[in-house]
């Protein structure tokens, strides 16, 4: 009885963990979005934040991928 609830306990983690992919595909939205908002106020300056823009959807998707891993640790090594 003891090992099934610990079980529920890690799956039930795993799903809370896996709550962050959801909030990666959000940040990237968020990101995008404003980069087009801004592209669109100053055409000219869209050029150069390009590079910040990768970096913004770069690091949402490690968060994103980083709690994907969380997940797979609590499913599999608790």
């Amino acid at each position: 009885m003891e090992g099934d609830i610990v079980q529920m306990g890690a799956y039930i983690g795993a799903g809370l963990a896996c709550l962050g992919m959801g909030g990666a595909g959000i940040g990237v939205g968020h990101v995008a979005g404003n980069y087009l908002a801004g592209a669109l106020r100053n055409p000219s300056a869209a050029a150069g934040q390009t590079a910040f823009l990768f970096i913004g959807i770069a690091f949402a998707e490690a968060l994103g991928i980083f709690s994907f891993l969380v997940a797979l640790l609590l499913m599999f090594a608790v």
